[in-house]
């Protein structure tokens, strides 16, 4: 017995439905998800969807974790500065040995032809002092108790960057006044030793 056709019509009838449906409802899903408009809503997620708010409260408990991570973010910048200005003074104060072969620091300053020689006068006091001319230091030698330190600092960094970019592109209005909140508390708290690094 052979199958009827209008069976075989119903059949793709009913398929086309549920592909019409399926589409239509993953079309307007990802419409929602690429919106790229600020919303205001207390139940998004944030970074899974387990961490979505199910009351003010807990809102409110998102707002201030993102409120103390870009904190912590300016703090990281600030130690990060902190840190890289003691590195390049521990640059400077390192001593250097003498090599067999070369002349000493003195003497190469006092042929260095940026140098000039000047007299310097204090209090009725001269003493001859040979000025140079600064020039970059150029790439700093790798050092095992300065370079894996500065690496897992830049990690973090930008993981808590990361973080902060994925809450903002939640779009809510909420989780963006948040970052830019402890955006502002963190720099007027830590800004100063960022600035400083320049």
């Amino acid at each position: 017995m052979s199958p009827s056709p209008h069976g075989t019509e119903a059949e793709m009838d009913m398929s086309g439905m549920d592909m019409g449906t399926t589409s239509t409802a993953s079309t307007s899903m990802s419409m929602s998800m690429m919106s790229m408009t600020f919303f205001t809503s207390s139940s998004t997620p944030l970074y899974s969807t387990m961490w979505t708010p199910n009351s003010p409260g807990a809102y409110a408990g998102t707002c201030i974790f993102l409120v103390l991570l870009a904190v912590i973010f300016r703090s990281l910048l600030a130690v990060k500065a902190w840190k890289e200005r003691a590195w390049l003074d521990a640059e400077f104060n390192r001593r250097y040995v003498t090599v067999a072969g070369k002349l000493p620091k003195s003497e190469r300053i006092s042929q260095d032809s940026d140098s000039k020689r000047m007299v310097l006068s204090e209090n009725g006091v001269e003493e001859d002092v040979m000025v140079v001319k600064k020039r970059g230091m150029g790439v700093r030698p790798w050092r095992i108790t300065t370079d894996p330190v500065r690496a897992v600092m830049d990690t973090v960094i930008v993981g808590v960057g990361y973080l902060l970019m994925l809450a903002i592109m939640t779009m809510n209005v909420g989780y963006f006044m948040s970052v830019l909140g402890g955006t502002f508390l963190g720099s007027l708290a830590l800004g100063r030793y960022v600035a400083n690094e320049h």
